[in-house]
């Protein structure tokens, strides 16, 4: 199974569930209230994903978007934050894909894809 994790800074309701209705076959998901933890489902090429969002991660301004499954529209962290952003136009942010479990959080970079780029940046 893949899984797929970014961080969407200042999320809009319903922003999720706009960006992967182009995204995915079918989809289940009502983030219509983004404070709550929300938990969705989706089909892509015939697979099913399971979808979490969890809000107030990292100071609160950011909600993770988990996607896991057998078949996802993405490779990488980062193909999923450019569509990501490219969709909803606010800060993204997700691992670089080199972080293990046990590695110093402070001196993690993580991509940052906003107005300005991308670029890796610690989190703070």
């Amino acid at each position: 199974m893949q899984d797929l994790e970014i961080y969407i800074r200042d999320l809009q309701p319903e922003a999720v569930s706009g960006w992967l209705a182009g995204q995915l076959d079918q989809l289940e998901l009502d983030d219509r209230d983004a404070s709550k933890v929300v938990k969705g489902t989706g089909y892509y090429r015939q697979a099913r994903l399971r979808i979490s969002l969890y809000p107030g991660a990292f100071g609160k301004r950011f909600t993770c978007v988990l996607l896991e499954g057998e078949k996802l529209p993405w490779n990488t962290d980062l193909e999923c934050a450019r569509s990501a952003w490219r969709s909803m136009e606010t800060e993204i942010r997700c691992s670089p894909g080199d972080w293990k479990e046990g590695d110093p959080v402070e001196e993690e970079k993580w991509w940052r894809l906003d107005s300005r780029g991308e670029q890796k940046v610690v989190w703070n």
